[in-house]
């Protein structure tokens, strides 16, 4: 079927399904589709591909079906268009993905596929650990802790290898807690002696401390931080109104002005 016979069929649709979501990327980037397509890379639309993941975990934390289902389509296009990119080099297409995600799901549930019996959750994730450490090659727990992808977010990275790493680990919270204040006390030193090196050095042991504080007390640091940012944006937002209302700005004011306002606003809410 030529370009312009798969056109037509698309238009001629009122329904569309996963296949023909294939067919519209494959259209878009043949020489009869749209420039822009035409001329990306994986690297070009790389950011894409995180920016749409973060959206869809936007529309699980706000339980909105509706935009969820927006938002797993365009993952989805980044997928098909991804896998579009490399069947015009001949090297695989959308199915042959599809084949290898059934093929290791398969394979890592043989509770269900197989005559293995994992009658709970915890045993479901050891099997597959120990399966995919046996796929990998992963033999010592310094390949596992590797084999976390460095460009996770910087939290999200340290809670993995905190949690990879349990064999070189805290007893309880209250250890990390005296790591933490350790860690502060070197960070307070290395300020003082200037050397910015060693200061984002020692700030890097502080966060890693903290992350595996929150592993300790079962919190997603990921999520405390974000929830931490936007209370933050909340209470600005209500200390910038108040200043507003003043006929006062913000960006000329100074840090005990504001404190001042915010000490105001609270007494107000008390």
């Amino acid at each position: 079927m030529s370009m312009e016979e798969k056109i037509r069929s698309l238009l001629e649709k009122e329904r569309y399904g996963f296949e023909d979501l294939v067919t519209v990327v494959e259209v878009l980037r043949s020489d009869i589709g749209c420039p822009w397509d035409r001329e990306q890379t994986h690297k070009s639309i790389r950011k894409d591909l995180i920016e749409e993941t973060y959206e869809v975990i936007e529309a699980i934390d706000t339980e909105d079906p509706e935009l969820l289902r927006e938002e797993l389509g365009d993952v989805m296009l980044q997928v098909v268009f991804h896998a579009r990119i490399e069947t015009e080099e001949n090297r695989f297409d959308i199915n042959d993905v599809a084949n290898d995600i059934c093929v290791k799901l398969i394979h890592r549930h043989p509770h269900v596929f197989g005559d293995v019996v994992a009658e709970t959750s915890d045993k479901v994730l050891s099997n597959w650990e120990k399966i995919k450490s046996d796929e990998k090659e992963r033999r010592t727990v310094t390949d596992k802790l590797r084999a976390i992808p460095p460009m996770l977010p910087a939290l999200m990275r340290a809670e993995k290898v905190g949690k990879k790493a349990a064999c070189f680990d805290f007893a309880d919270a209250d250890q990390v807690m005296e790591k933490v204040r350790e860690e502060l006390c070197e960070v307070s030193e290395a300020i003082e002696a200037g050397v910015k090196s060693d200061i984002e050095e020692e700030m890097g042991d502080l966060l890693l401390s903290i992350t595996s504080l929150c592993r300790k007390l079962g919190i997603e640091p990921e999520v405390a931080l974000n929830k931490a940012t936007d209370k933050f944006i909340n209470r600005f937002s209500v200390l910038e109104n108040a200043v507003m209302e003043q006929g006062k700005d913000i960006n000329s004011m100074s840090m005990l002005e504001l404190d001042a306002v915010w000490d105001e606003i609270k007494h107000k809410n008390a």
